[in-house]
């Protein structure tokens, strides 16, 4: 076992601070605090009915997983489980939750593109915890719950979640579809967003947190498009079979790593 250093502590103080930050910006975002909530802020353009890849409301439950789960690695992060990998590990996702409560308080500004920036960033970091969670191994069942699967589900969450954000900000720019129309938009974007979920399982090696939060949201997608206001059957079917896809890959290439693993 690798002995803690100040160095370990400054970072745990780091992480811990930064949850701290997060958790108050998601009360922010939930109308606490005097906050508007996510779907009213920056003149609706976030609703679940704003655009036609726009998760249904109930998708937004996730952030109740992450934030549950977070809670649980900031806790975690102060043992010293796996502790080469927490030091790879511990700023890049202080980093992911200080871009999550930026992101809202962008959002609550009304700067609907200055969104799309930060949850960039925000993708882009947790892309870069993606990869060090596959090249590190985790130690016990606990690590593998509260480190690869939360920041699993964050990250695909998060996927979804950037998609969304740009159609919203487009949409809200006046964006047209430049005569594609909104349910062959939709239907392209869906098939970008099961390409990106079909790439993260062969990087990964079939993570199933990852592959069932981008499924989760591409769920939500086909059922808000079953009725409502933006009713659209391409666009529901669409992300319906984009959640198979993504699912099915995660599921082939999950079971293909582990039977490697067990013959190696």
């Amino acid at each position: 076992m690798t002995h803690e250093t100040s160095g370990d502590r400054t970072q745990q103080v780091v992480v811990t601070l930064s949850y701290l930050v997060c958790l108050v910006g998601s009360m922010i975002g939930v109308g606490l605090f005097g906050g508007t909530p996510i779907a009213s802020a920056a003149g609706g353009a976030l609703d679940s009915a704003a655009t036609p890849v726009a998760p249904a409301s109930g998708a937004f439950s996730v952030w109740s997983v992450v934030y549950t789960g977070l809670a649980g690695y900031t806790v975690l992060q102060w043992f010293p489980v796996a502790q080469e990998r927490q030091r790879r590990l511990r700023l890049p996702v202080a980093g992911t939750m200080l871009l999550n409560a930026a992101w809202i308080l962008v959002v609550q500004a009304g700067w609907i593109w200055g969104s799309v920036l930060v949850i960039a960033a925000l993708l882009a970091l947790l892309g870069r915890v993606f990869v060090i969670l596959v090249g590190t191994r985790a130690d016990g069942w606990l690590d593998r719950v509260l480190v690869d699967g939360v920041l699993g589900v964050y990250l695909g969450w998060v996927c979804v979640a950037t998609v969304a954000n740009v159609a919203a900000a487009l949409a809200a720019s006046g964006f047209d579809g430049a005569g594609l129309g909104p349910d062959g938009w939709a239907v392209a974007v869906l098939v970008v967003v099961a390409g990106l979920g079909v790439a993260l399982a062969v990087r990964g090696g079939g993570r199933f947190a990852v592959g069932a939060a981008i499924a989760w949201g591409l769920t939500w997608i086909a059922v808000g498009r079953s009725g409502g206001e933006l009713e659209s059957a391409p666009a529901a079917w669409a992300a319906a079979a984009a959640a198979a896809v993504v699912l099915g890959a995660t599921v082939v290439l999950g079971v293909r790593r582990r039977a490697v693993a067990a013959r190696a």
